[in-house]
């Protein structure tokens, strides 16, 4: 009897002790398998992502051109030309990421970003309607015309969103972003995550 119980003490010992060994195994290999979390690892994730972190503006707009010779200040008669166009176009706003600068602590993650800017502007060229065209023989519309009024169009553009918020909204859609970025990460629920803007980022 006595051979017995202590035979099945043995085993019950030699179980407790497999038990603990693969309970540690499992927890090592666990602890082996997360990366380790640094400013680069989360840099690149977020430089791989930028996409997300930039706000799309599509528009539709119409505008009037019209030129005239001059002489000493004074209008030439018989030597104006003037056109109106329709047309769409699409503003990218958001942050350049390239400037983004990562702080990795103990418990927390610190991102610095720059201010909101306009990265793209594009006119569709498909899109653009001409009305009441006209030009004189002594002053005559050419394509430098047209290349002129696209600048002087987007800058007025640019001008007009920025002025209706296009910018702060990106700043906030460029946090958003980059917290929902982090957050599907599990391994990184354990940290405090801070996203701050930076006006020296510029």
């Amino acid at each position: 009897m006595k051979k017995l119980k202590r035979s099945l003490f043995i085993i019950l010992l030699i179980g407790l002790a497999l038990f603990a060994a693969f309970f540690y195994g499992k927890r090592q290999m666990k602890s082996e398998m997360e990366p380790e979390i640094t400013s680069s690892l989360i840099y690149n994730k977020l430089v791989s992502a930028k996409e997300l972190t930039t706000l799309k503006y599509h528009y539709t707009n119409m505008g009037h051109f019209e030129n005239q010779n001059t002489f000493y200040g004074y209008k030439v008669p018989f030597t104006s030309k003037e056109f109106i166009v329709s047309y769409e176009g699409l503003i990218n706003a958001g942050i350049d990421l390239d400037k983004m600068k990562v702080d990795v602590g103990d418990k927390s993650i610190e991102i610095k970003i720059p201010p909101a800017e306009i990265l793209s502007h594009e006119i569709y060229e498909d899109s653009l309607k001409v009305y009441d065209e006209r030009e004189s023989i002594f002053n005559r519309i050419d394509i430098e015309d047209y290349n002129d009024f696209s600048k002087d169009q987007k800058t007025e553009i640019e001008k007009r969103a920025i002025k209706k918020g296009l910018l702060k909204e990106a700043d906030e859609e460029s946090k958003k972003a980059i917290q929902e970025i982090l957050g599907a990460d599990t391994i990184l629920s354990k940290y405090d995550i801070k996203i701050i803007r930076d006006e020296n980022l510029k």
